[in-house]
């Protein structure tokens, strides 16, 4: 069982189970929804997945897309398009208590990605805020 939730603890759940997928996806409606070049999700089947604690807030994104999230902290959640991905909820798994435990294993929608995050290892790095 893993187990996760939003940054202020207001929402947490749990999935039991094998994913069916792990991907980076690079869509506009992901980036548009997080503010970030991309986003982890982590396939569950519906059965696997529980809310453990709250209740999250859901927005439709874009014809049979729900997205959801914190309705305290805006912390997106979970993802559920029963029309795309029947019995599938798609998790944020960045939003796991041991995200760093579960790297993607693919990338999709790279038609949409914008082109600077194909040469990401090639910029300088820093630990922390640089000059600090």
């Amino acid at each position: 069982m893993l187990e996760g939730g939003c940054q202020c603890g207001a929402v947490r759940y749990a999935v039991d189970g094998e994913f069916a997928h792990h991907a980076l996806c690079h869509c506009a409606d992901c980036r548009a929804s997080s503010g970030a070049p991309a986003m982890a999700w982590m396939a569950y089947k519906s059965e696997s997945f529980r809310i453990t604690k709250g209740e999250a807030v859901a927005f439709n994104s874009s014809g049979d897309s729900w997205r959801h999230f914190c309705g305290t902290c805006g912390t997106g959640l979970y993802f559920i398009n029963e029309t795309t991905l029947p019995g599938i909820v798609d998790i944020q798994s960045a939003t796991l208590d041991d995200a760093a435990n579960h790297a993607p294993g693919a990338q999709i929608q790279t038609a949409e990605r914008l082109p600077y995050m194909t040469d990401l290892a090639n910029l300088p790095e820093f630990e922390r805020y640089p000059g600090m």
